[in-house]
């Protein structure tokens, strides 16, 4: 019961500290700087040096996007880093399992700009199969 409690209270602890967590990302042009919240939401932008001004829409929009899923990847990365010790069993004797998430499931497009995105399997599925499916 303690090991649950101590559990419970650690996610608790994850949970406050990342409603408060953003990310504050640059263009690769260095355009736009924009900053993204908690559940990568876009929360500030910022044009930089008025190098705007002798963009095109698309240009400017695909600036803007790029950075707005920059941050939505470093935000997606913080949450897995966080909860990186609830997936992975308890020490000798404990009766903690860890839990199996699915992160390209609830990250979706978020992980792609890191290079993180998957089949939409764990990693820990994704190398299950690669053993299963070893036949020497």
């Amino acid at each position: 019961m303690a090991e649950l409690e101590a559990t419970q209270a650690a996610v608790a602890r994850a949970e406050s500290d990342l409603r408060q967590a953003s990310a504050t990302v640059r263009s690769n042009d260095r355009v736009v700087e924009v900053t993204v919240g908690a559940q990568g939401e876009l929360t500030k932008l910022n044009f930089l040096d008025n190098k705007h001004q002798s963009m095109t829409g698309p240009q400017l929009a695909a600036s803007i996007l790029e950075a707005a899923q920059k941050g939505r990847a470093q935000i997606a990365r913080r949450v897995m880093d966080t909860f990186a010790p609830f997936t992975q069993p308890g020490p000798e004797g404990s009766m903690r399992r860890g839990i199996d998430l699915d992160w390209d499931r609830i990250f979706g497009s978020a992980l792609s700009a890191d290079g993180q995105a998957g089949s939409g399997r764990s990693r820990r599925n994704r190398l299950r199969d690669e053993i299963d499916e070893d036949t020497e």
